[in-house]
């Protein structure tokens, strides 16, 4: 007989997954577009779980009404990121640490990701 465990996501190893470094840059990049309000925070859904979604989704319309108030348009952020720190608190999970410069400023992202359904999503995002 069938639960509903059945149907939560369920939880993949790390030697399933693919390097996790591709996709916590590409990340990064995708949410401070949001965050500049260039890129919409659906784009990034799949990666993201509800909880990751819903804290990027309402910094995204904090950062909109910021702008607006301020009268500055949405542009696409220049960065780059300086460095990647990876560990793995257990099978299955990796925490990042990413350091981006952005023009007069650098930030620091942290992101948990979990292997689940055979890939990796983003369960905790932090952007300071």
């Amino acid at each position: 007989m069938m639960t509903l465990e059945d149907f939560a996501p369920q939880p993949t190893p790390t030697a399933e997954l693919p390097d996790p470094r591709p996709l916590l840059e590409a990340l990064t990049c995708g949410v401070l577009e949001v965050l500049a309000g260039v890129r919409e925070a659906d784009q990034l859904a799949r990666w993201l779980t509800e909880d990751a979604f819903l804290v990027l989704a309402t910094r995204a319309g904090l950062s909109a009404r910021a702008r607006s108030a301020r009268g500055v348009p949405a542009v696409r952020p220049t960065f780059q990121i300086l460095s990647v720190h990876l560990s793995e608190p257990a099978d299955g999970v990796v925490e990042a640490n990413l350091v981006v410069q952005t023009p007069g400023r650098a930030r620091a992202v942290a992101v948990r990701l979990e292997g689940l359904d055979r890939r990796w999503r983003a369960t905790t995002l932090a952007i300071l």
